[in-house]
């Protein structure tokens, strides 16, 4: 996918407003926010937006469980979840909500366009009705055995084990969550999307998009067992929206929910400082591209469901939908009682979140794996990396020119050639960026730390500082230093970007651009060195994992 000329909206799954975000959720929103940098650093016109899922039965049961109405719940957690995201450095250009005046203007307009375009019929089928608490049951709300492979404890609408989705009717002894109860059977009309109709549509259109192999191969697995008309409707009571000519009909969330993408897209075009065009992002003959971050766990709804929406509705289909893994701590599960379900608040209340957003660079890839938060080797590479090899760097060269040559750098590059393979870096390191290769690009800037860092000890400025003959030189060693220093931050900025920030302020320079790389820096006035990062503490994980237990 070449993106240089075109501009892009970017957008990730949308957290359900309905409990806090952990880190477990913060690997996809990393992902997206360092490649969203990394195109903004390389000029690239890219617009990042996203809005918590308000709707659906599990806000409305909770909202009443606690004695609140079911929009205050989902106003209270999109903001400590706004909260979370910025601290996390997290920069979106829009955060909204599903629950809103765009998003209810919008699904009743696409709706519209899906019935007059026969992409929606009705059915009478038997739901799972809960006769304890009065109420059809959601699918996440009712669990049993898999049809398919016979796992235990399974969602009423997809198995964590084999991936097979299915009705919540298909289930083998099934249970209502809520009252724990078999659920009985009860009819209903319900509305469905014509999802079988879109089937060849939907393998052509896949041919034509930027996705995993993996991802098409799961893809491929779905056709070949068929896909299945799909229910876009839920019953009274819910808290959603209501579909227009019905007394007890609801918009089902996941019709609603994708849709938040383009109402939070919306909202920030109508925002009275931008001049956004918002027709021009959702034309389907417009080239600006469409690209989600999201989870394996919803490919299905992305990558089927929400594309034959919005053919539907002749709106813009994604252009790039990409999936990560699962994070798992310590080689397991995240766990409660083993304090690794760890809140995203009490991350913060604890450790700096350039270590995690680091950490995640160096584990990802383009793939959807699940990888693994190794808490020693999470203090190792934190420790070893940004502190012992990068941020080292501009400490070692700093005193120098602080003390000695009173912040002025030399007028001269000592050795240029190196200079040049730092600078000629920038292609390959660009192209790993631009793949999601974020591992292999943090692999990349660390060699050439470890090159600046043999230069300096080489050099031995430390040593020449005692003969005040070999003065100038220390001079031109130390400005070469800080030279390499300034472009391994550039390097590194969509990952650490405050720390690149205090870089740039601890050497006098504006927004550094990656066009900036092919730069020198030479008589040049800095500012006096302060440490730009402290080394990560094993007891500061500690007291974290105890306050997540």
């Amino acid at each position: 996918m070449d993106s240089a000329q075109k501009k892009l909206l970017v957008t990730n799954a949308l957290p359900y407003a309905n409990d806090s975000i952990h880190i477990g959720h913060l690997v996809g929103y990393i992902q997206a926010d360092i490649w969203v940098r990394f195109q903004k650093l390389q000029g690239t016109d890219c617009l990042y937006v996203c809005a918590s899922d308000a709707h659906g039965t599990p806000i409305m049961l909770r909202a009443e469980k606690i004695g609140v109405d079911p929009e205050e719940l989902a106003n209270e957690y999109t903001q400590e979840h706004h909260r979370d995201f910025k601290d996390f450095l997290i920069n979106f250009d829009n955060y909204y909500t599903t629950h809103s005046k765009e998003n209810q203007e919008l699904i009743e307009e696409i709706f519209s366009k899906l019935v007059k375009n026969n992409r929606i019929e009705k059915q009478i089928i038997e739901q799972a009705f809960d006769d304890k608490e009065q109420m059809f049951l959601p699918d996440r709300y009712v669990r049993g055995q898999c049809p398919e492979c016979g796992a235990e404890d399974q969602y009423g609408d997809s198995c964590e084990d084999c991936g097979s989705t299915y009705k919540p009717t298909d289930l083998i002894n099934p249970i209502s969550v809520i009252s724990g109860n078999k659920p009985s059977q009860k009819k209903s009309e319900h509305y469905f999307l014509k999802l079988k109709d879109s089937e060849s549509m939907l393998k052509e259109w896949i041919q034509t998009i930027d996705i995993h192999p993996s991802v098409k191969s799961k893809l491929n697995e779905w056709f070949t067992s068929g896909l299945k008309n799909w229910d876009i409707s839920r019953d009274d009571p819910y808290f959603g929206f209501k579909i227009p000519e019905e007394d007890d009909k609801y918009f089902y969330v996941w019709l609603d929910a994708p849709m938040g993408y383009f109402a939070s897209l919306k909202n920030l075009c109508e925002q009275k400082e931008n001049s956004f065009d918002y027709q021009s992002y959702v034309d389907p003959n417009n080239e600006n591209q469409l690209i989600h971050f999201i989870g394996k766990d919803i490919i299905y709804f992305h990558a089927l469901f929400w594309p034959a929406v919005l053919d539907g509705a002749e709106l813009k289909k994604p252009d790039g939908i990409y999936v990560n893994g699962f994070l798992t701590v310590n080689g397991k599960k995240m766990s409660k009682s083993r304090g690794t379900m760890i809140k995203a608040r009490t991350y913060l209340d604890h450790l700096n979140p350039e270590y995690l957003r680091y950490y995640y660079a160096y584990k990802l890839n383009s793939g959807m794996d699940d990888f693994d938060l190794d808490t020693n080797d999470f203090l190792h590479r934190v420790n070893s990396d940004l502190v012992g090899k990068c941020v080292n760097i501009a400490s070692r060269c700093a005193k120098f020119i602080n003390d000695d040559f009173n912040n002025q750098l030399s007028g001269k590059i000592a050795d240029q050639e190196l200079l040049s393979q730092f600078q000629q870096s920038s292609s390959s390191i660009a192209t790993m960026y631009k793949h999601r290769e974020f591992g292999r690009a943090m692999r990349t800037i660390m060699s050439l730390a470890d090159q600046a860092n043999r230069y300096l000890d080489k050099e031995k400025p430390w040593n020449l500082a005692k003969d005040v003959t070999k003065k100038e030189q220390v001079q031109e060693i130390c400005t070469m230093g800080l030279n390499l220093f300034r472009i391994l931050m550039i390097y590194l900025k969509p990952v650490v970007p405050a720390i690149a920030k205090q870089a740039e302020a601890f050497l006098d320079l504006d927004n550094q651009h990656w066009s900036d790389i092919n730069q020198s820096l030479i008589d040049h006035q800095i500012n006096n060195y302060e440490p730009l990062l402290t080394r990560l503490q094993k007891e500061n994980i500690d007291a974290m994992i105890d306050a997540s237990k």
